[in-house]
Protein backbone atom coordinates (compact mmCIF):
# COMPACT_ATOMS: atom_id res chain seq x y z
CA UNK A 1 0.00 0.00 0.00
CA UNK A 2 1.45 3.54 -0.54
CA UNK A 3 1.64 6.31 1.10
CA UNK A 4 -0.66 7.94 -0.42
CA UNK A 5 -3.51 5.31 -0.57
CA UNK A 6 -2.91 5.35 3.71
CA UNK A 7 -3.22 9.00 3.58
CA UNK A 8 -6.28 8.35 1.74
CA UNK A 9 -7.47 5.64 4.47
CA UNK A 10 -6.36 8.34 7.77
CA UNK A 11 -8.32 10.98 6.43
CA UNK A 12 -11.33 9.18 6.29
CA UNK A 13 -10.66 7.66 9.52
CA UNK A 14 -10.20 11.62 10.37
CA UNK A 15 -13.42 12.74 8.48
CA UNK A 16 -15.74 9.93 10.65
CA UNK A 17 -14.40 11.31 13.68
CA UNK A 18 -15.61 14.82 12.84
CA UNK A 19 -12.72 16.25 11.05
CA UNK A 20 -11.11 19.53 11.34
CA UNK A 21 -14.76 20.76 12.73
CA UNK A 22 -13.69 18.71 15.55
CA UNK A 23 -10.31 20.00 16.05
CA UNK A 24 -11.44 23.51 15.15
CA UNK A 25 -14.22 23.07 18.12
CA UNK A 26 -11.58 21.73 20.65
CA UNK A 27 -8.98 24.31 20.23
CA UNK A 28 -12.04 27.04 20.69
CA UNK A 29 -13.43 25.99 23.37
CA UNK A 30 -10.20 26.18 25.45
CA UNK A 31 -9.74 29.84 23.67
CA UNK A 32 -13.30 30.72 24.69
CA UNK A 33 -13.11 29.88 28.30
CA UNK A 34 -9.69 31.55 28.61
CA UNK A 35 -10.88 34.86 27.12
CA UNK A 36 -13.87 34.40 29.04
CA UNK A 37 -12.61 34.07 32.58
CA UNK A 38 -10.06 37.40 31.56
CA UNK A 39 -13.18 38.92 30.67
CA UNK A 40 -15.89 37.80 33.50
CA UNK A 41 -13.37 36.83 36.21
CA UNK A 42 -15.75 34.15 37.17
CA UNK A 43 -15.33 30.31 36.40
CA UNK A 44 -19.19 29.60 36.25
CA UNK A 45 -19.92 31.99 34.08
CA UNK A 46 -17.07 31.35 31.73
CA UNK A 47 -17.86 27.55 31.84
CA UNK A 48 -21.83 28.72 30.54
CA UNK A 49 -20.62 30.65 28.25
CA UNK A 50 -17.89 28.21 26.53
CA UNK A 51 -21.00 25.34 26.90
CA UNK A 52 -23.25 27.62 25.16
CA UNK A 53 -20.91 28.60 22.38
CA UNK A 54 -20.42 24.96 21.77
CA UNK A 55 -23.72 23.82 22.14
CA UNK A 56 -24.61 26.34 18.87
CA UNK A 57 -21.88 24.92 16.89
CA UNK A 58 -23.27 21.35 17.63
CA UNK A 59 -26.32 22.46 16.42
CA UNK A 60 -25.28 23.99 13.30
CA UNK A 61 -23.05 20.60 12.39
CA UNK A 62 -26.32 18.49 13.51
CA UNK A 63 -28.52 20.66 10.94
CA UNK A 64 -25.77 21.09 8.13
CA UNK A 65 -23.98 17.29 8.28
CA UNK A 66 -26.96 15.70 9.99
CA UNK A 67 -25.00 13.78 11.95
CA UNK A 68 -25.63 13.31 16.14
CA UNK A 69 -22.67 11.48 17.67
CA UNK A 70 -19.76 13.64 16.13
CA UNK A 71 -21.20 17.08 17.95
CA UNK A 72 -22.62 15.01 20.82
CA UNK A 73 -18.71 13.97 21.96
CA UNK A 74 -17.66 17.46 21.63
CA UNK A 75 -20.73 18.96 23.81
CA UNK A 76 -19.98 15.98 26.33
CA UNK A 77 -16.20 16.73 26.58
CA UNK A 78 -16.74 20.57 27.17
CA UNK A 79 -19.44 20.08 29.80
CA UNK A 80 -17.50 17.49 31.91
CA UNK A 81 -14.55 20.74 31.72
CA UNK A 82 -17.00 22.80 32.62
CA UNK A 83 -18.53 20.82 35.09
CA UNK A 84 -15.07 20.15 36.49
CA UNK A 85 -14.68 23.93 36.54
CA UNK A 86 -17.84 24.81 37.90
CA UNK A 87 -18.49 22.94 41.30
CA UNK A 88 -14.34 23.52 42.42
CA UNK A 89 -14.48 27.20 41.42
CA UNK A 90 -11.14 26.89 40.05
CA UNK A 91 -10.53 27.81 36.25
CA UNK A 92 -7.79 25.62 36.09
CA UNK A 93 -9.87 22.49 36.62
CA UNK A 94 -11.29 23.16 33.07
CA UNK A 95 -8.18 22.05 32.01
CA UNK A 96 -8.05 19.30 34.12
CA UNK A 97 -9.19 16.58 31.30
CA UNK A 98 -6.63 17.85 28.90
CA UNK A 99 -4.05 17.07 31.56
CA UNK A 100 -5.39 13.77 32.22
CA UNK A 101 -5.66 12.91 28.42
CA UNK A 102 -1.68 13.99 27.90
CA UNK A 103 -0.63 11.47 30.87
CA UNK A 104 -2.48 8.90 29.94
CA UNK A 105 -1.47 8.53 26.40
CA UNK A 106 2.15 9.13 27.59
CA UNK A 107 1.58 6.35 29.66
CA UNK A 108 0.14 4.41 26.93
CA UNK A 109 2.30 4.81 23.78
CA UNK A 110 5.24 4.23 26.71
CA UNK A 111 4.23 0.63 27.05
CA UNK A 112 2.96 0.08 24.00
CA UNK A 113 6.99 0.68 22.99
CA UNK A 114 8.24 -1.53 26.08
CA UNK A 115 6.48 -4.21 25.15
CA UNK A 116 7.39 -3.83 21.65
CA UNK A 117 3.84 -3.50 20.32
CA UNK A 118 3.81 0.34 19.20
CA UNK A 119 1.10 2.10 18.75
CA UNK A 120 0.61 3.69 15.71
CA UNK A 121 2.10 0.18 14.44
CA UNK A 122 -1.46 -1.33 16.32
CA UNK A 123 -3.38 1.96 14.40
CA UNK A 124 -1.78 1.89 10.64
CA UNK A 125 -1.57 -1.78 10.54
CA UNK A 126 -5.36 -1.99 11.27
CA UNK A 127 -5.52 1.06 8.32
CA UNK A 128 -3.44 -0.60 6.18
CA UNK A 129 -5.64 -3.94 6.68
CA UNK A 130 -2.68 -6.05 6.91
CA UNK A 131 -3.47 -6.11 10.94
CA UNK A 132 0.34 -7.69 12.36
CA UNK A 133 1.76 -8.10 9.37
CA UNK A 134 4.21 -5.42 9.72
CA UNK A 135 5.69 -7.22 12.51
CA UNK A 136 7.69 -9.24 10.41
CA UNK A 137 8.85 -6.37 8.17
CA UNK A 138 11.82 -4.53 10.47
CA UNK A 139 12.12 -1.69 8.20
CA UNK A 140 8.14 -0.82 9.03
CA UNK A 141 8.52 -1.63 12.36
CA UNK A 142 11.33 0.77 12.90
CA UNK A 143 9.08 3.04 11.34
CA UNK A 144 6.29 2.76 13.32
CA UNK A 145 8.66 2.62 16.57
CA UNK A 146 9.96 6.42 15.36
CA UNK A 147 6.16 7.45 15.15
CA UNK A 148 5.08 6.10 18.27
CA UNK A 149 7.91 7.69 20.01
CA UNK A 150 7.32 11.19 18.07
CA UNK A 151 3.94 10.91 19.90
CA UNK A 152 5.01 9.96 23.06
CA UNK A 153 7.57 13.01 22.88
CA UNK A 154 4.74 15.00 22.38
CA UNK A 155 2.36 13.84 25.12
CA UNK A 156 5.73 13.88 27.98
CA UNK A 157 6.23 17.20 26.64
CA UNK A 158 3.01 18.12 27.07
CA UNK A 159 2.54 16.44 30.59
CA UNK A 160 5.74 17.91 31.87
CA UNK A 161 4.24 21.63 30.99
CA UNK A 162 0.64 21.16 31.94
CA UNK A 163 1.00 19.27 35.66
CA UNK A 164 3.59 22.03 37.43
CA UNK A 165 1.26 24.81 35.66
CA UNK A 166 -2.25 23.11 37.02
CA UNK A 167 -0.81 22.64 39.97
CA UNK A 168 0.08 26.47 40.37
CA UNK A 169 -2.95 27.02 39.28
CA UNK A 170 -2.15 29.79 36.25
CA UNK A 171 -4.87 29.89 34.59
CA UNK A 172 -3.44 32.30 31.60
CA UNK A 173 -0.36 29.92 30.88
CA UNK A 174 -2.08 26.66 31.07
CA UNK A 175 -5.12 27.76 28.90
CA UNK A 176 -2.17 28.67 26.41
CA UNK A 177 0.06 25.20 27.01
CA UNK A 178 -3.44 22.98 26.68
CA UNK A 179 -4.55 24.58 23.09
CA UNK A 180 -0.68 24.36 21.89
CA UNK A 181 0.22 21.22 23.49
CA UNK A 182 -2.54 19.10 24.09
CA UNK A 183 -4.51 20.40 20.99
CA UNK A 184 -3.75 20.70 17.61
CA UNK A 185 -0.74 22.79 16.59
CA UNK A 186 1.38 19.92 18.56
CA UNK A 187 -0.62 17.30 16.99
CA UNK A 188 -0.03 18.93 13.46
CA UNK A 189 3.56 18.84 13.74
CA UNK A 190 3.31 14.89 14.95
CA UNK A 191 1.78 13.50 12.01
CA UNK A 192 3.71 15.86 9.68
CA UNK A 193 7.00 14.18 11.30
CA UNK A 194 5.13 10.97 11.05
CA UNK A 195 4.26 11.30 6.84
CA UNK A 196 7.98 12.19 6.54
CA UNK A 197 8.91 9.42 8.23
CA UNK A 198 6.83 6.60 6.86
CA UNK A 199 7.46 8.19 3.30
CA UNK A 200 8.30 5.59 0.69
CA UNK A 201 11.45 4.97 0.33
CA UNK A 202 12.72 6.46 -3.27
CA UNK A 203 14.78 3.53 -4.18
CA UNK A 204 12.31 0.56 -2.98
CA UNK A 205 9.56 2.58 -4.85
CA UNK A 206 11.65 2.11 -8.09
CA UNK A 207 12.49 -0.96 -7.78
Amino acid sequence: MSIGMLTRKSLSLFSAVGGWRTVAEGVASRVVFLIAYLVTGQVLTSALITVGGVVVLAAVRLFTDRKVWQPAIGVIVVGVSAMLAGSTGQAADFYLSTVFVQAGAAALFLVSMLVRWPMIGLVLGTLRGDRLAWRRDRPRRRRYYLCTAVFLAKFAIATAALVPLYLAGTVIPLGIAATLLGGAPAAGVCLYLCRRILREDPRAAAA
